[in-house]
């Protein structure tokens, strides 16, 4: 089949119609935009993580003009410290997704000076023949980003994760004017990227979970209390911390991913009304009962924290009959199977485990914010 120089092709690699591993091609002319580069996880033993296969964008390496990464989710940008050195494209990147790429690559001991480049929210970006305008969007991790991308005379608007939530307590909210400007100018195409496409509804908002959390927090008060939920969810974190604080619990971080948020997210500027986190040094000093357990693993992943803590291997964290454990994520599916054993070994040691939509609002766009 020919190729018409004049019009804009996209070729979905991984991520459509499957959950986690995006990697988006844009090609005009003889030019490509690549837009994320992300990882799914795998339960199969021996497997941590899977990819696109990137074969054919490597045969193209040369007309690549760069890589724009949407949000900091791994589904998105997972797969840069195994992909990314195949191609050795500028990436761009809002200051916390930039932050979270620098780390990745630092572990990996991977040199990227000058080849990644912060964009700054609501900014634009020419990438050879594609111009980029961002538009900043809500999600469970901050500087969610949809991008109108232009060749020739070819718009596409590509969303990135995203919902619409009214009242962010982190970040900014919606750009509901620029997304209706959009509309209004006309795109040829959006590549749209949901996984509650199918619910009805709204998928509420992180200030109706402060209230549930704090309530559920505070009804318990004889023993210690772990909550679980996705590392990068920012806003997840200060609402559990600050509902902690407020019925006289102090805070332990447990799992790389957590230390790494956190590190991040006070170094931009984020977390500000939030108090520092124990260390598992300083638990020891505080009774039971006023300490709260954040632990990675929501997704019952075998490495993560909360999971080493159910088989009993966890060098320092223990859970023993009377404790509470509430999971505060929703299910991505897929995953289902690894959480309900997880579940099942957390309540043969005798913890209450607390699972409810009183707990989780999605952050996926759902039928009725699509219509918006």
């Amino acid at each position: 089949m020919g190729v018409d120089k004049n019009a804009l092709y996209f070729l979905p690699l991984g991520g459509a119609g499957e959950i986690g591993m995006n990697l988006n091609a844009y090609r005009y002319g003889d030019k490509w935009l690549l837009v994320d580069m992300g990882i799914t996880f795998n339960d199969r033993l021996g497997i941590e993580v899977l990819m696109p296969n990137p074969q054919y964008l490597i045969e193209q390496k040369e007309k690549i003009c760069g890589l724009f990464l949407t949000h900091g989710h791994e589904d998105h940008i997972g797969a840069i410290p195994y992909l990314w050195n195949r191609f050795k494209c500028p990436m761009y990147a809002t200051p916390f997704t930039a932050e979270l790429i620098r780390h990745k690559m630092n572990d990996q001991q991977i040199d990227i000076e000058g080849y990644l480049h912060e964009v700054p929210l609501e900014g634009k970006i020419d990438i050879g023949p594609f111009k980029i305008y961002l538009v900043t969007l809500t999600h469970s991790v901050p500087e969610p980003n949809g991008a109108l991308i232009e060749a020739g005379n070819t718009k596409v608007f590509h969303t990135g994760d995203w919902k619409i939530d009214p009242n962010p307590l982190i970040g900014k909210p919606v750009e509901e004017e620029a997304l209706r400007k959009i509309g209004d100018a006309g795109v040829d195409a959006m590549v749209c990227d949901s996984t509650n496409v199918f619910c009805e509804g709204d998928s509420g908002s992180e200030e109706e979970v402060e209230s549930n959390l704090s309530d559920l927090i505070g009804s318990y008060k004889k023993n210690a209390v772990f909550v679980t939920c996705f590392a990068s969810n920012l806003a997840r974190l200060q609402t559990i911390a600050l509902a902690a604080k407020k019925h006289g619990r102090h805070v332990a971080i447990l799992g790389r991913g957590f230390s790494r948020i956190n590190e991040i997210a006070r170094k931009l500027g984020y977390l500000k009304n939030v108090p520092p986190f124990l260390t598992l040094s300083n638990v020891k000093k505080y009774a039971r009962n006023k300490v709260l357990y954040l632990c990675s693993g929501s997704q019952g992943e075998h490495r993560a924290a909360l999971s080493r803590i159910a088989s009993e291997s966890h060098p320092d964290v223990s859970m023993s009959p009377g404790m509470l454990l509430f999971f505060s994520s929703r299910i991505i599916p897929g995953n289902e199977k690894s959480i309900i054993s997880l579940q099942n070994k957390i309540t043969k040691l005798g913890v209450k485990v607390v699972y409810g939509k009183g707990m989780i609002f999605t952050y996926q766009g759902t039928q009725v914010e699509m219509i918006l």
